[in-house]
C-alpha cells in the first residue's frame, strides 16, 4: 500500500494525542459490566513488555490511570517461549507472579492453544481483525506487526551495511548482536530465518537452515556478538550493530536523540515481517481485567497507540480505510514499500523455523546468546 506522508509534530505529542481518546466497546453496558468485574479483581500482570516495546509505556500509564487498576509487570525482558514457560510454572498460583496475559510471536499462539494455556476471548472489534491473523475460535489474535532491520551505532560504524551478505565483511569485526536467544525468543529466531532467506535466494523453505549456516559463519569470522541489551549495548558500543524489529530500532534512535548517531536499515534481501499475538492464559488469576486489557489494546485507541510507537497495528488496513491514521504518525515509519516487499512466514512455516533453528542452534553455530 502506498501512503502519502507530510512532516508533523513530534512522536510524544502524537502519543499524549491519541491516549486522551476514548475507548470504544462494543455497548457503554458492556463495558461498564467489564470494568466493574475488573475493579473487582483489582490488578492485572503482564509479562514480557518493556516500557520502550511499541510504545507499551504510555499505554500501560494510562490504562491504570483510566480503570485503577495496578498492573504488575514480570520480567519485562523475557522472551516468547519464557513468556509460555511463566504460564506453565504457575498454573496452581494466583499471585502476582503469575501472567494474565502474554505477548508472543506468532508461531506460539497455536502451541500454547494446543497445549491447553490459554482462553478464548473475541474483542468488540474482533471483525476489524484479520482472518489469518488470528484464531477462529478466539483463542489468540495478532496485535501488531514490523519488519527486521540493522539497527546501527553509526558514531562507531563508518561504512553502513545495506544486507546481509555485508555483514560477514572485517569491517564489522565484533559488531553484529541478534536481540535474543535464538533458541527461545521470538525476535533472534526471526532474525537468524531472515538471514537465511537473503541467502537461501529467498526460498523459504530452505531459510532456516541456511540462516543456522550464515551465523556460523559470521561466528566464525568473529563478527558476531552474543549478548544484547538493546539501545544500552548499542550506545556503549558492545554490540554496533543489532538485528531488530523496526518499532524497537526506531524507538531506540528517538530515546538516544543522537547520542550516538542511530541508522536503522531495512535489508535489500531477506525482509522478514513478524506478527506478535495477544492471549488470554488459561489460568489467568485476573480474567475481567484481562478482557478488559484486550479491550483497550484493540481499541481504535490502543492501536493507534501501538503505531505512535512505530508498531504496526494489526487492524491497520481498517484505520486506514476508515482515515482514522495521523499523516504525522506515517511519515515516521519505514517506507511502505518495505513492508510491500517483506515476507511474512504462515503458521506452518513459523513452527518449523521455530523448531529448526531452536533446537539446532547449539549444534551448528555453538555459541551460547546471553
Amino acid at each position: 500500500m502506498k501512503i502519502r506522508r507530510h512532516h508533523g509534530q513530534g512522536l510524544a505529542a502524537i502519543t499524549a494525542l491519541l491516549l486522551a481518546l476514548p475507548v470504544q466497546p462494543a455497548s457503554a453496558a458492556d463495558l461498564s459490566a467489564l470494568v466493574a468485574a475488573a475493579k473487582q479483581e483489582g490488578e492485572l500482570t503482564i509479562i514480557a513488555v518493556p516500557h520502550d516495546w511499541c510504545g507499551y509505556g504510555a499505554m500501560i500509564e494510562d490504562f491504570k490511570s483510566t480503570y485503577g487498576l495496578k498492573v504488575n509487570e514480570l520480567n519485562p525482558d523475557a522472551g516468547s517461549g519464557d513468556e509460555v514457560e511463566a504460564i506453565k510454572a504457575n498454573k496452581d498460583n494466583k499471585g502476582p507472579q503469575t501472567p494474565d496475559v502474554i505477548d508472543v510471536g506468532l508461531g506460539f499462539g497455536p502451541s500454547s492453544k494446543k497445549d491447553g494455556l490459554l482462553q478464548p476471548y473475541k474483542v468488540s472489534t474482533w471483525d476489524s481483525i484479520p482472518a489469518d491473523a488470528k484464531d477462529a475460535e478466539g483463542y489468540w489474535y495478532g496485535d501488531y506487526y514490523g519488519v527486521l532491520t540493522f539497527e546501527i551505532n553509526r558514531d562507531l560504524v563508518k561504512t553502513t551495511p545495506t544486507d546481509w551478505a555485508d555483514l560477514l565483511k572485517p569491517d564489522y569485526k565484533a559488531s553484529v548482536a541478534l536481540a535474543g536467544d535464538p533458541r527461545s525468543a521470538n525476535e533472534a529466531i526471526q532474525g537468524v530465518f531472515a538471514a537465511g532467506l537473503s541467502r537461501s535466494g529467498g526460498k523459504v523453505d530452505e531459510a532456516a537452515k541456511e540462516g543456522l549456516q550464515y551465523f556460523a559463519a559470521l561466528n566464525k569470522a568473529g563478527n558476531f556478538v552474543p549478548a544484547s541489551n538493546g539501545a544500552s549495548s548499542l550506545a556503549q558500543g558492545t554490540t554496533p550493530i543489532i538485528v531488530r524489529w523496526d518499532y524497537l530500532a526506531l524507538g531506540d534512535r528517538d530515546t538516544l536523540k543522537g547520542n550516538p548517531k542511530v541508522d536503522v536499515v531495512v535489508p535489500k534481501t531477506g525482509i522478514v515481517g513478524g506478527i506478535y499475538v495477544q492471549a488470554i492464559s488459561a489460568y489467568a488469576p485476573h480474567p475481567n481485567a484481562a478482557k478488559l486489557w484486550m479491550e483497550y489494546l484493540y481499541s481504535d485507541k490502543g492501536q493507534l497507540a501501538w503505531l505512535a510507537g512505530y508498531c504496526h497495528p494489526i487492524r491497520f488496513q481498517d484505520l486506514v480505510n476508515s482515515k482514522k491514521v495521523p499523516a504525522e504518525l506515517l511519515e515516521k515509519l519505514p517506507p511502505a514499500e518495505s513492508y510491500d516487499a517483506a515476507v511474512f512466514p504462515n503458521l506452518d512455516q513459523q513452527g518449523t523455523i521455530k523448531q529448526v533453528i531452536s533446537t539446532d542452534w547449539d549444534k551448528v553455530v555453538g555459541v551460547n546468546v546471553q
